[in-house]
């Protein structure tokens, strides 16, 4: 009875993240990945706690593959947002072709 719980609770999470994503305008992206990244990064703590606790060798390789899986999506997501930033940045005025 609890797989079929937890498979519900599944379900309803992919169901809810996906219809709270597709609702979010494009202005509002990059503070979202700002948020997902820091979300991320307590994941890698909890991750590195059940990589690193005295448990089976099964529960030691999940957490591995955790921190693996979570540090590309906070690498990922922080060179997405840089990127994104960079784009509102003023340009030099030495790089505007202007004649010195």
């Amino acid at each position: 009875m609890e797989g079929v719980f937890l498979a519900m609770v599944l379900m309803l999470s992919i169901f809810l993240g996906f219809e709270l994503i597709s609702k979010v305008p494009a202005t509002l992206h990059t503070p979202l990945m700002s948020g997902a990244n820091a979300i991320s990064g307590i994941t890698i703590v909890g991750a590195l706690i059940s990589a690193g606790g005295e448990g089976s060798a099964v529960s030691t390789w999940l957490g591995a593959a955790a921190v693996a899986f979570a540090m590309i999506n906070v690498v990922g997501g922080y060179m997405v947002t840089n990127r994104m930033l960079s784009m509102f940045k003023k340009k030099d005025e030495g790089q505007s072709g202007g004649s010195a």
